[in-house]
């Protein structure tokens, strides 16, 4: 099955700009499960969407999906598998766009990059959660330490919506030198539109745990946290950055589809032709 397969027509990958991988990986889910659900239902959903998204077609730039990493083994090989598939699309120029599993995910993705020897980068992280803990129940590679094994690379990062942390991961963003815009900040007000200021690195990989959105809008996520991003907001924050910098790829981790409510399958779906579509219109469409 492809992303959006119902009016998107089957290329080569050198013809898509956008490459979607489905990466259905849960290991170290600490409340709710079925993440490793989610990319399938968000590719099933995908065609039920319209292509015209309300201001422009991503479609008509070709989109790419790959089958699904294998997720078997240690965590270790996991990622590394993440990081081969990312490289694969970097190599021939094109926006990876990945659908998880638990955040984890992401630390496997910023990998692809950094083997590629994309260095001068940052990420953007909507996400309820932090996740800048060292370790969570003893293990590194858990989705609540995903950003902490990303800003010890020498990732620059941003963190917007977070409302659930502890004293370990504010010390951490001290450390790490984290600029972080939190819900409480964000959603009284309504903001939807923030700087990401003149030092940070020009092209941007921007990570979507679907819990940074409130749970009155998404629920289908292992953690939900009352307090988060309108849908709205969600969409502005992605465009403010992407009109600021490149944006060079980005996920959508975390969703855990609930059965008999496929409302938040297409949810889920939308979001990403949506985010697809922010990048058409922020930059220029690459070349093959």
């Amino acid at each position: 099955m492809r992303f959006f397969e119902s009016e998107i027509r089957k290329m080569a990958p050198e013809q898509a700009r956008f490459h979607v991988v489905p990466v259905p990986y849960e290991k170290t889910v600490s409340y709710g499960g079925g993440t490793k659900h989610g990319p399938g239902a968000i590719i099933e959903a995908s065609s039920q969407l319209e292509r015209y998204d309300g201001l422009s077609d991503p479609g008509e730039q070709g989109i790419y999906t790959w089958p699904a990493v294998d997720c078997s083994g240690k965590p270790e090989k996991v990622i590394d598998e993440i990081a081969f598939f990312v490289k694969r699309i970097l190599k021939i120029k094109k926006i990876p766009v990945v659908l998880g599993g638990e955040h984890t995910v992401t630390w496997g993705v910023i990998k692809g990059y950094l083997d590629a020897g994309i260095k001068d980068f940052g990420v953007v992280q909507i996400d309820a959660h932090a996740d800048l803990r060292d370790a969570y129940e003893g293990d590194k590679y858990s989705h609540a330490s995903v950003m902490r094994r990303i800003v010890e690379a020498g990732v620059p990062l941003v963190q917007l919506g977070n409302r659930a942390f502890c004293e370990e991961e504010r010390e951490a963003r001290k450390k790490h030198k984290v600029r972080a815009f939190d819900a409480i900040d964000l959603v009284p007000r309504g903001i939807s539109s923030i700087s990401l200021g003149k030092r940070f690195p020009k092209k941007v990989f921007f990570t979507v745990d679907v819990d940074g959105i409130d749970p009155s809008v998404l629920p289908a996520t292992g953690t939900p946290v009352p307090g988060g991003l309108t849908w709205y907001q969600t969409l502005g924050l992605f465009e403010s950055v992407a009109k600021q910098r490149q944006i060079i790829g980005f996920d959508v981790m975390e969703f855990a589809p609930i059965e008999g409510f496929h409302v938040f399958d297409f949810t889920a779906a939308l979001l990403t032709y949506k985010l697809m579509g922010i990048v058409q219109r922020c930059a220029p469409a690459q070349r093959s």
